[in-house]
């Protein structure tokens, strides 16, 4: 039987805890709640932005596509007189969760998916709980959590959203690590 077969069920049972865990994390408890803040003035925002009639997808405000419009006075007098932003549309009316969390799952198992790929080529049967742990839990981590960092990055997100939701790959990742240990191969 090859390695990945015989790890389904860490790969599934771990994509289960971790999206009841998310549930909790992101419905149950207020850790989440301040991570996005209100326009001032929001309706008088959205008034004068939809006669536009913006499509929905990612944009950056102002927007330059060169080097050279970058350096020039007007760029930089757009930047100056702001405002600066990246902001994301999304389509008008209401939001349908089952789509999302449909996606969430499917992302979930490609996470652990891999995380199984690398402990499965990387450990032998019957590896010790603790080593699978540790191996899992760094695979997994890296799913979870590595390249939010970019946002704050590049994008100016919130570091402390960041954060959280870095405590929450950690979480995740501690889920998959214990249920890829419990459920090793012997």
């Amino acid at each position: 039987m090859s390695v990945l077969l015989a790890l389904w069920s860490p790969i599934l049972l771990s994509s289960v805890f971790v999206f009841v865990a998310s549930f909790i994390i992101h419905m149950a408890l207020p850790w989440h709640k301040g991570d996005y803040l209100k326009l001032p003035q929001e309706d008088k925002v959205m008034d004068a932005l939809r006669p536009f009639s913006i499509p929905p997808g990612d944009y950056v405000v102002p927007r330059c596509f060169s080097t050279a419009e970058m350096k020039s006075a007007e760029f930089a007098e757009k930047l100056k007189k702001g405002p600066v932003m990246g902001i994301t549309v999304m389509p008008n009316g209401p939001f349908h969760m089952g789509k999302s969390l449909l996606f969430w799952f499917l992302y979930l198992i490609v996470v652990n998916y891999l995380t199984a790929y690398i402990v499965g080529h990387a450990l032998p049967y019957g590896a010790k709980f603790a080593v699978v742990f540790r191996f899992a839990g760094v695979a997994s981590f890296m799913g979870y959590a590595a390249a939010i960092w970019q946002m704050s990055i590049w994008y100016r997100r919130s570091w402390l959203t960041t954060i959280k939701t870095t405590v929450d790959g950690l979480i995740y990742a501690g889920l998959t690590a214990g249920t890829f240990g419990w459920l090793w191969m012997r």
